[in-house]
């Protein structure tokens, strides 16, 4: 397998920074041979990229985009913290979406970040997932998401 660094490269992606936090946490802590991520919202160069409600004023489409947004600001928390070459997969990803009254393809937004994680570690980036609608996210979010990777060494 390709290292996730070097398909990153060849995909054309280059990892954002990492969000600062908005509250009392850290972005990404490693137990055991697992990383944890806090959620991630769809910061681009420190600005939410869309803010509102899936189903009303943010579309499926562009939801998709953000989710796939949050998923590379998880990925640069992991690398921030002990290198993005040493994930050898991805184990969990829960996306919450904020979701318009009657909106129900919560699955269909948070592919925008599985999505991502199947083109930089192949058959490493399978992994159990949950799709979530609520009311709210902070700072009216459209999309949120967290992961959980295994690492070696």
């Amino acid at each position: 397998m390709t290292a996730p660094s070097a398909r990153l490269r060849e995909l054309g992606i280059e990892l954002p920074k990492v969000a600062a936090p908005a509250g009392a946490y850290i972005p990404a802590r490693r137990s055991g041979n697992l990383v944890f991520t806090a959620g991630q919202v769809p910061f681009v160069d420190g600005t939410l990229a869309a803010t509102g409600k899936v189903g009303a004023e943010v579309g499926v489409e562009q939801a998709r985009d953000l989710a796939r947004t949050c998923a590379l600001n998880a990925l640069a928390a992991v690398d921030a913290l002990v290198g993005l070459d040493a994930v050898t997969g991805v184990v969990k990803v829960v996306g919450f979406v904020a979701s318009a009254p009657g909106f129900t393809a919560q699955p269909a937004v948070i592919n925008g970040a599985s999505d991502l994680f199947g083109e930089v570690f192949g058959e490493a980036g399978a992994h159990a997932r949950s799709a979530v609608g609520v009311a709210e996210l902070p700072m009216n979010a459209p999309v949120e998401v967290e992961i959980i990777v295994e690492v070696g060494g």
